[in-house]
């Protein structure tokens, strides 16, 4: 029996030594099947970042919810060893290819290769340009991200997730001093912001500052989240110490770092003098056609891009001058109509708490509707809900006129249409449904939701960006919801022209600043007057492009692709073309360049002739 009992024994120990040693091999080596290579991407990259945890919300229906107490390590050694990593697993990931096998993978292994190299290679082949940005600008960074994070994202149900967030607020400071080293090393090689972005981080900074620390953003929106906890969950005199702690918190480590990155921003003013776009930087040129070229996943050219452009515009203007024709505007420029129109009482809230209120309704009452009307075009619909909801206050001077935040993956939040209600007089009432299809339904809400409850497949095909791809499904919704009839109106139809002239100006304006060197006025000119549109808003935009080049160029490309493969989709199959499975075939992948994109279209093409 003895004999017995130790021969179990030592084969249990071989066994988890075996286990041990095949993980460890898993974990640092190159996995044995692909499959786990792809999980260990992915959870490597995540569990280095406690603030993508916080946002996929992906872990704490497990109770682990220790990352929420912590932020991202922003060092340069930090991303030094992160980038040697990402380059260890590009060619970890080729060697899974020898003699081109993975062509020859079909269905879902060969996409998953081909969009986790695309992603890789793209950004190994952007080393000499890695710092070629500005890690703190007038759109995003550490100063707006944070706060966001906090306020939007971060749970508090109970005290445990009380602590951790008041922990996390004592990490802004680390945070914080490694993302002024960074400035300062792009300064050392003479990588300077745009005067314009120095100036409004600092407004930016001083407008988050100036309500204190009792009213400051943070401490706010902890007391709704505690607010929210049923009162049989905690009791009076824990929450009024959380609230102090939490304000205490703010003074002492948030307002403290904020100060001392406003400080170093001042430094910044006497040496950003110019306005220029990234052909000023250095190799600035080559630096501007990688990032066209990883934005739109094409190769193409700033020039052919620009010359796109052109032509769009002048197609989209035909038709925007219809209609104001049609409608009695028929009195000055394009810009002047389009603005006479903006400005009609008809068509405008009042620049009031109750009007943005009501803003909000009008948007959630045009989501439900289509949302109600979806299942002639699409086969699978998210389980996910959407919600609209104003952008925080201290960042609406900069921000752009909307943006969306995708759901928890644990379900626990909902996807959010951020709207810019600064200024009503900004908001037409006709320029509203395109928006709302654009950033909801059936935009980026339905796209990503959708990606997000894919199952089966590896969880980096769940979350990985393409530009192109998410932002050219988002502009071809508007096209789709004003061909299923959602946009009857006449002056609906003109809101969505305008915002589809909007992106075919981007195709001008972008390669303008940074290839043709434009200047920032000569850009803002353009823009407003082939779309009409307010000038703080164009101010905005424009100030964007400078600061994410190439970005804005992936909207157009991406919706004029999809476009052309539904047409050629059409013309190959003929009565056997289905639009909902033409839609399912796009989304049901999740986001992809758009070379993969093609392929899996030429592919549901031979599919169906086939059948």
């Amino acid at each position: 029996m003895k004999r017995v009992v130790k021969w179990l024994g030592l084969s249990l120990l071989a066994l988890v030594l075996v286990v041990a040693a095949l993980g460890a091999h898993t974990w640092h080596a190159k996995p044995l099947s692909i499959n786990w290579f792809y999980s260990r991407v992915f959870l490597q990259f995540a569990l280095e970042s406690p603030e993508l945890l916080t946002q996929l919300g992906l872990v704490e229906q497990f109770g682990v919810r220790g990352h929420n107490a912590k932020l991202d390590d922003r060092s340069q050694a930090h991303e030094d060893a992160q980038f040697e990593k990402l380059k260890s697993n590009f060619a970890t990931l080729d060697a899974y290819n020898t003699d081109g096998k993975m062509a020859d993978a079909t269905g879902q292994d060969r996409i998953s290769f081909e969009i986790l190299h695309h992603y890789l290679g793209t950004q190994v082949k952007g080393e000499p340009w890695r710092m070629h940005n500005h890690p703190v600008n007038q759109l995003f960074g550490v100063q707006s991200e944070l706060p966001n994070m906090m306020t939007q994202v971060q749970r508090v149900n109970d005290k445990a997730d009380a602590e951790n967030y008041i922990a996390r607020l004592g990490e802004f400071p680390r945070a914080m001093d490694q993302v002024i080293e960074s400035v300062k090393l792009r300064e050392a090689k003479n990588i300077i912001p745009p005067k314009f972005t120095v100036e409004k981080v600092i407004d930016q900074l001083n407008d988050f500052m100036a309500p204190g620390a009792a009213g400051n953003a943070i401490a706010v929106a902890f007391k709704e989240k505690l607010d929210k906890i049923p009162a049989d969950k905690m009791d009076a005199a824990t929450r009024t110490d959380l609230q102090a702690r939490v304000e205490q918190a703010v003074e002492k480590s948030v307002l403290v770092s904020y100060k001392k990155l406003a400080a170093h921003m001042e430094t910044l003013r006497s040496k950003a003098t110019r306005n220029d776009g990234v052909w000023a930087l250095p190799d600035g040129d080559k630096f501007y056609q990688y990032k066209v070229e990883e934005q739109t996943t094409t190769n193409m050219k700033a020039d052919a891009l620009h010359d796109i452009g052109l032509a769009e515009v002048a197609r989209i203007g035909a038709g925007m001058d219809t209609i104001l024709t049609a409608t009695g505007y028929t009195t000055g420029t394009r810009a002047q109509r389009m603005q006479a129109m903006a400005k009609s009482p008809s068509q405008l809230y009042p620049n009031t708490d109750e009007g943005r209120t009501q803003v909000l309704k009008d948007y959630q009452a045009i989501i439900d509707e289509i949302t109600q009307g979806l299942d002639p075009y699409f086969i699978t619909k998210p389980q996910a809900k959407v919600e609209v909801r104003r952008i925080p206050t201290f960042t609406e001077k900069s921000a752009p006129g909307a943006y969306y935040n995708p759901p928890a993956l644990d379900g626990s939040r909902p996807g959010i249409f951020f709207a810019n209600l600064r200024n009503l007089a900004e908001q037409p009432k006709f320029s509203m449904r395109t928006l709302a299809y654009h950033e909801a339904v059936p935009g980026h809400h339905m796209q990503i939701a959708i990606a997000q409850e894919l199952k089966g497949l590896p969880i980096f095909r769940t979350v990985l960006p393409f530009t192109a791809y998410a932002e050219g499904w988002a502009l071809y919704a508007e096209q789709l919801a004003w061909e299923a009839g959602y946009q009857k109106e006449p002056l609906s139809n003109l809101g969505r022209l305008r915002d589809e002239m909007f992106r075919a100006v981007r195709l001008v304006v972008d390669t303008g600043i940074h290839a043709k060197r434009w200047t920032r006025e000569q850009a803002i000119a353009y823009m407003m007057a082939n779309t009409g549109m307010p000038e703080g808003e164009v101010v905005s935009e424009i100030e964007r492009y400078f600061v994410l080049p190439g970005q804005a160029l992936a909207y157009k490309v991406g919706m004029l692709k999809i476009l052309e493969l539904r047409e050629r989709a059409k013309t190959a199959l003929g009565p056997k073309f289905d639009l909902r499975e033409f839609h399912e075939q796009v989304l049901k992948n999740g986001s992809m360049p758009m070379a993969v994109l093609e392929r899996v279209i030429d592919d549901y093409i031979a599919a169906t002739k086939r059948g």
